[in-house]
């Protein structure tokens, strides 16, 4: 009849007989052909109607995949090329580990940061491929404690410039501080907490493989469901807050002597860091499913590529080019040391001013 037609958007049943009215515009249902009665039957939620409306088949599944998603192959790329990359700056500081850049940098911090650096590029293909519980369980945990880590490393880096600067001015009482490791344990403890954060999130609610069959009609979303959202908002709180005093720290220190622009280059890392993540929140909030582990994906290697390219590429700069690096020592008139004999054995002070 036509008010089948109308409903069933252009339906009609065998031998003149109307298959229900029932509304079916909502595509979960298919049409049974009945002699005796009107008839619709709705598909299970992991089916949808064909496009005949005759017949159930399984719905499509959508996760970002290797073999489907181009942003995939061109994640995994960019992982692998930055990862590499790390390792041939690590390589750099540890053939170069007893010159006076490398050790004024705090060479023991500096391998710690680029190590962790490192895991953070391979983190990424836990995020790629079908999510299991085990992936989403450790995707997350592994990232945000990596990035601890590094930006740990950064906050250590970044006090050490500060107390040594201090330090080096006559009659200073920041001398004591100066051996006493304060950066190692910025690293231990700060790092210690995000791990402690971590522990409780899994023991109480961890993540786990979410089917979403009701963001889209024809798709099934395979995702990893956080579990308590505020244990994720957590950690993820808490590494903004370490990128926070680590950047503000590091403007403080931004007025340092020309010859010395460590902390210039930390503020400007810590500034691409916190402004990836603070745009990452609308986008995170606004996407779902295979979308949503993009935005992370690039997060997480946006980020990192910023803290390696803005902290460490100027110093291997320096160190391939030994021109340059002399330089800028005979060119530094802010400290006469410098100026008279770079290559003598260097104090603290002197250590950190000639680079």
């Amino acid at each position: 009849s036509p008010l089948c037609q109308e409903a069933l958007g252009g339906y009609r049943g065998y031998q003149g007989y109307a298959f229900s009215c029932i509304a079916t515009r909502n595509g979960s249902y298919i049409l049974v052909p009945s002699s005796d009665s009107e008839n619709c039957m709705k598909c299970p939620n992991n089916e949808w109607p064909n496009k005949k409306k005759d017949q159930c088949i399984p719905k499509l599944v959508e996760f970002l995949s290797y073999n489907d998603d181009a942003i995939a192959a061109i994640f995994s790329f960019v992982s692998v090329l930055f990862f590499f990359k790390t390792i041939w700056i690590l390589v750099i500081f540890y053939l170069y580990r007893n010159t006076a850049i490398v050790k004024a940098n705090n060479k023991n911090l500096s391998f710690v940061f680029l190590v962790s650096i490192m895991q953070s590029f391979l983190c990424v293909f836990l995020f790629l491929g079908r999510p299991v519980n085990i992936t989403c369980i450790i995707r997350q945990s592994m990232f945000t404690i990596i990035f601890s880590i590094a930006i740990s490393s950064v906050l250590g880096k970044t006090i050490m410039i500060y107390v040594v600067f201090k330090a080096s001015k006559p009659g200073s009482t920041w001398r004591k501080w100066v051996n006493m490791k304060i950066s190692n344990y910025v690293v231990l403890i700060f790092s210690s907490v995000q791990l402690i954060i971590n522990i409780f999130w899994l023991a109480v609610s961890p993540p786990f493989v979410e089917l979403d069959m009701h963001s889209y009609q024809d798709r099934i979303v395979i995702q990893c469901n956080e579990g308590s959202a505020v244990a994720f908002y957590c950690v993820l709180g808490y590494m903004g807050l370490l990128a926070a005093v680590s950047f503000f720290i590091a403007f403080l220190a931004r007025k340092l002597p020309d010859s010395f622009n460590e902390a210039k280059y930390i503020t400007f890392s810590m500034l691409v860091f916190c402004s990836v993540w603070i745009a990452m929140i609308p986008a995170y909030l606004s996407t779902n499913g295979k979308y949503l582990v993009a935005v992370e994906i690039f997060a997480i290697l946006t980020s990192s590529a910023g803290l390696l390219v803005g902290i460490f590429f100027p110093k291997c700069y320096i160190i391939l080019l030994p021109a340059v690096s002399s330089i800028l020592c005979k060119t530094s008139t802010e400290w006469p040391s410098c100026k008279d004999d770079c290559k003598v054995k260097l104090t603290i002070r002197d250590l950190i001013m000639c680079t």
